[in-house]
């Protein structure tokens, strides 16, 4: 009997066990539910009475209102900060760094909690109108590492030469951000819209911790769903998280193909 050889692709063999038992079966439970009914016959009920709710429809728009503006308010805080590090000495920019990144060691709930009683020393925690504005606060606290660190990654491969030729023909520091540095960094800005924006919209820890219990967001909504116990609530609410996952897809895609787009556009450039 010949004994088997041992190739480099056999250790990908846990890797797609995994995905299987840990990824794909469960995507596949979510579709059953989601075209099936509480007797598990097949219907589009649970997406037709999703997209007629007018309640469902708010929380949805709510949710990518929240998810856009705390992407935004990432990306104007940490892309300074990001730039700022790329350009300083790498002994510094590594410490502070570190600082930026120390948080994410911290867990999730723990630093939400911090959060709360901070805004609560401030005094905003109080006032029941700025449940939405604690929401906010909590979620661009907690992802502003992730949109940070992508964003460096990519500033600090810039090739310095295009900078310095920038410079040397007489453009304008800003002429030179605006046509040379952020063309550049689209990549990482593409990632860090990615990391943000799609966590955002599911995020409801921060929600109900930061937001008095009174911001409902996609994610509480199916959390809702699961744990409500009538008939049929499975359903719905595999239903619900079927629509966001496509729509993340989605996302994904876009983001991904126009990543894609400049780093072949970059190619030559020394950024990847």
């Amino acid at each position: 009997m010949r004994a088997l050889k041992f190739s480099r692709k056999h250790l990908g063999i846990p890797y797609a066990l995994f995905l299987l038992i840990f990824v794909i079966l469960p995507l596949l439970l979510i579709a059953y539910y989601a075209f099936t009914d509480s007797n598990g016959a097949f219907t589009l009920k649970n997406f037709t009475q999703f997209f007629k709710s007018p309640t469902n429809l708010t929380v949805l728009v709510r949710s990518f209102g929240i998810a856009f503006l705390s992407t935004v308010l990432c990306l104007l805080i940490g892309y300074p900060v990001a730039y700022i590090l790329a350009r300083s000495s790498m002994k510094k920019s590594s410490v502070l760094l570190l600082l930026f990144i120390l948080p994410m060691w911290i867990n999730f709930v723990l630093r939400t909690a911090a959060m709360k009683e901070l805004l609560y020393l401030l005094g905003a925690y109080k006032s029941g109108d700025m449940n939405y504005f604690n929401t906010i606060v909590g979620m661009v606290y907690d992802y502003l590492p992730v949109t940070i660190l992508p964003l460096y990654t990519v500033l600090s491969k810039l090739d310095k030469n295009l900078l310095e030729a920038s410079s040397d023909l007489g453009a304008k520091p800003l002429y030179t951000f605006i046509n040379t540095t952020l063309p550049l960094s689209m990549p990482g800005i593409a990632s860090a819209i990615t990391m943000v924006f799609l966590p955002t919209t599911t995020s409801y820890v921060i929600s109900d911790t930061l937001g008095n219990s009174k911001v409902t967001i996609i994610g509480k909504l199916i959390e809702n769903k699961f744990n409500s116990g009538t008939a049929g609530s499975w359903n719905a609410g595999s239903a619900i998280a079927l629509v966001l996952l496509l729509f993340i897809f989605a996302t994904m895609f876009i983001s991904g193909k126009f990543q894609n787009e400049d780093d072949s556009s970059a190619r030559g450039s020394g950024l990847w």
